[in-house]
């Protein structure tokens, strides 16, 4: 599909710094050490690179950050909406990034694709061509979690919720067509571990990959244990999980949306849905935590949604996915 006439490819504004790190998190981009609005503003400030965007009303569907040092130029975080891909805004900030450098004298442009990284094809696509080099780094400013190239500092909070919210029932967003929050009865570890880690992934959830098939299905298949999944059009939007294998108590255990799904409200409706459903068995209190790790807004969140904050700590865990640094 061609790119429509009026996605016009331009600087970054101010307005738009929410939408492009919003967008970097869909498509995956973004990692604990890299602080998306650091960046932002190193490369604003910076007279050799630039930010180039598509908006679209509101929303950031595409960008692209560019720059270069006297020699050669350098693209990083081109993203394209996931919705989006296939309509050819990929191509139009490449190119443009590409003109751009051209104009202040670059004759070649470098990139770095992170392993696992499934774009490659459209940098072959685009006339890139892989080249015998090695890659080397340092790092001035040590990343979060010091030297060790596979351990990260968490932040974990706490909340705890003693009284159910006094409020009326949420009602369904207006973005949403046919939705559906209906309790997994007897989950697969199969259906499960696809949940997990749809929802789950861009947020480095890891505990439950520790475990085993078996392990796993214990957990899952506890009467006291509830699976609430959200369907959006027939397919997965998203889960609710509350445990109440503690006397008096709930634990929200994990909650999220597919990343498909962000931005339709769907998050706030599923969330005071799942807190209404966990006091309707009236216990002592509801609690959940969340960290760092989270998405940005998680905490916020929470807190707006009637729980508070009681205890938090920081941790040093390891992470398999970390790249060598």
């Amino acid at each position: 599909m061609p790119v429509d006439s009026k996605a016009k490819v331009r600087p970054l504004q101010d307005a738009d710094i929410d939408g492009l790190t919003a967008l970097w998190q869909a498509c995956d981009l973004l990692r604990p050490w890299n602080e998306p609005r650091a960046d932002i503003e190193r490369a604003r400030a910076a007279p050799q690179s630039e930010i180039f965007v598509i908006a679209e009303n509101t929303s950031i569907i595409a960008g692209v950050m560019v720059g270069h040092d006297g020699h050669r130029g350098w693209v990083y975080y081109l993203a394209t909406a996931p919705e989006r891909r296939g309509e050819g805004l990929g191509r139009a900030v490449m190119a443009h990034a590409e003109n751009w450098l051209r104009s202040v004298g670059a004759v070649k442009v470098d990139l770095m694709i992170r392993g696992g990284n499934p774009v490659a094809g459209f940098y072959d696509a685009a006339g890139y061509r892989r080249e015998d080099r090695e890659v080397m780094a340092k790092w001035l400013t040590p990343p979060p979690g010091g030297d060790a190239p596979n351990e990260i500092e968490v932040t974990i909070t706490y909340l705890e919720m003693q009284v159910a919210p006094s409020r009326p029932p949420t009602p369904l967003p207006r973005t949403a067509s046919k939705i559906a929050l209906l309790r997994a009865e007897k989950p697969t570890v199969g259906f499960y571990r696809y949940l997990y880690g749809a929802v789950g992934e861009p947020w480095r959830w890891y505990e439950r990959n520790l475990l085993s098939d078996k392990a796993l299905a214990a957990i899952i298949g506890d009467p006291s244990v509830e699976i609430y999944v959200l369907y959006c059009d027939g397919a997965p939007a998203g889960y609710a999980e509350l445990d109440r294998r503690r006397d008096g108590e709930v634990e929200l255990a994990y909650f999220g949306l597919i990343p498909d799904y962000f931005g339709r409200g769907l998050g706030r409706y599923m969330l005071d849905w799942a807190i209404d459903t966990a006091w309707s068995g009236q216990p002592r209190r509801l609690w959940v935590h969340t960290c760092t790790l989270d998405h940005p807004a998680a905490l916020a969140v929470y807190q707006k949604a009637g729980f508070m904050p009681y205890k938090q700590e920081t941790v040093t865990i390891v992470d398999p996915d970390a790249p060598d640094r």
